[in-house]
């Protein structure tokens, strides 16, 4: 497990932005960006990466510079969302 990035195929149609529960989405030049410190692969949130579900161009997977663990990707979300 690991972030998720987003590639050159990226259409930037927003089709991700808001379905990122950590916020982890931004818009870049040309293609959508996907903060490291916050994508916790929607671990805490969904069985699944929810941005990945929605992109028409399968233009998101796996960063290999940020590598996580399911544990450090679940401690990462507790502290993006101490309330819940």
């Amino acid at each position: 497990m690991m972030s998720l990035l987003i590639n050159e195929e990226c259409i930037a149609c927003d089709a991700c932005l808001d379905e990122c529960p950590n916020d982890a989405i931004e818009e870049g030049d040309p293609v959508y960006i996907i903060d490291p410190d916050r994508c916790t692969e929607c671990v805490g949130s969904f069985d699944e990466p929810a941005c990945i579900g929605v992109c028409p161009v399968e233009a998101i997977g796996v960063d290999p510079d940020n590598i996580e663990n399911a544990v450090e990707l679940e401690a990462k979300f507790k502290n993006l969302h101490p309330e819940e």
